[in-house]
C-alpha cells in the first residue's frame, strides 16, 4: 500500500529498491494519512550512491565494539567490562517527549531489572544499560535523576545492575551506526529517533535484536533464560 512521508525532504535520500526500516505512524482519525517517519536505508538499490551514513543492523553472532561511556556517577565504562555477562542495551533520551518511545522501553527496563531481582542468581549474571544519545543535555546527574525515578531509588547500590550512560558526540555516532538508530534533529530542540534494544550475550555478541517497541519483558525475559541456560 502507498505510504506519505512525514519529511518529505527525505525523498532525495531515497532510491528505488532501497531496503529501509522506518516507523509507520498511525491516526486515531480514519481518513489521516498513514505516514513514515524514522527512516533508515539499510542496503542500497543504486550501489553508485553514497549515503551519508551506513546503518549496521544487529544480527545474532555480531561481535559488538568495545564503545565507551560515561554513567550516572561520571564514571567511565565501556561494553567489555561486562563480558561473561549478558547485557540488555537500548538508546534513549531523558527530554523524550513521547510517551511510547524512550518512557515506555524504560519502564520496559525497570520490569525487567524487578523480575530478575527476584532470581538472584540470573540477577548476578545480567547487566541492563541505558544509553542517552544526548549528550549536550543528559549530563551524569541528569541521568542520575532519571534512572532514580524508573529504578525508585537514588542510592549508589540502585545502580549495580543497571547503567544509565552517554558517550561524547562521536562515540555515539558510531554507536547509533552499530545499533541502527536513527538519530536527525525535530522541532522545539526535540530529537526524532527510531527504538533499538539489543540482547548481547557473555560471549560479547549480538543474541537477540529488538527494533520498535513492540517487544515486551516477558519476551525479553524468556529469551534472557534461554541464553543463560545455553551457556550453562
Amino acid at each position: 500500500m502507498p505510504y506519505k512521508l512525514k519529511d518529505p525532504s527525505i525523498l532525495s535520500e531515497l532510491h528505488p529498491g532501497d531496503v529501509i526500516t522506518a516507523d509507520v505512524l498511525v491516526s486515531q482519525n480514519p481518513d489521516a494519512d498513514i505516514l513514515l517517519d524514522h527512516i533508515v536505508v539499510i542496503a542500497q538499490g543504486k550501489p553508485d550512491y553514497k549515503p551519508t551514513a551506513f546503518y549496521h543492523v544487529p544480527a545474532p553472532g555480531d561481535q559488538v565494539p568495545d564503545f565507551k561511556l560515561r554513567n550516572q556517577d561520571g564514571r567511565a565504562i565501556h561494553l567489555s567490562q561486562f563480558r561473561g555477562k549478558t547485557v540488555l542495551i537500548t538508546f534513549i533520551y531523558t527530554r523524550c517527549p513521547l510517551p511510547d518511545f524512550c518512557p515506555r522501553v524504560t519502564r520496559n527496563f525497570a520490569t525487567i531489572n524487578q523480575q530478575l531481582s527476584a532470581n538472584p542468581a540470573l540477577y548476578a549474571k545480567t547487566h541492563l544499560l541505558s544509553v542517552s544519545f544526548d549528550p549536550e543535555h543528559d549530563t551524569p546527574e541528569r541521568l542520575r535523576a532519571y534512572g532514580a525515578a524508573y529504578i525508585g531509588s537514588d542510592a549508589k547500590s540502585a545502580f549495580s545492575h543497571w547503567d544509565f550512560a552517554v558517550g561524547t558526540q562521536a562515540e555515539i555516532v558510531e554507536m547509533a551506526k552499530y545499533f541502527d538508530v536513527g538519530i536527525t534533529p525535530g522541532d522545539n530542540d526535540t530529537i526524532n529517533h527510531t527504538l533499538s534494544t539489543t540482547l548481547i550475550g557473555p560471549d560479547g555478541k549480538v543474541a537477540q535484536f529488538y527494533p520498535g517497541n513492540e517487544w515486551t519483558p516477558a519476551n525479553v525475559l524468556a529469551d534472557v533464560k534461554k541464553l543463560e541456560a545455553n551457556a550453562g
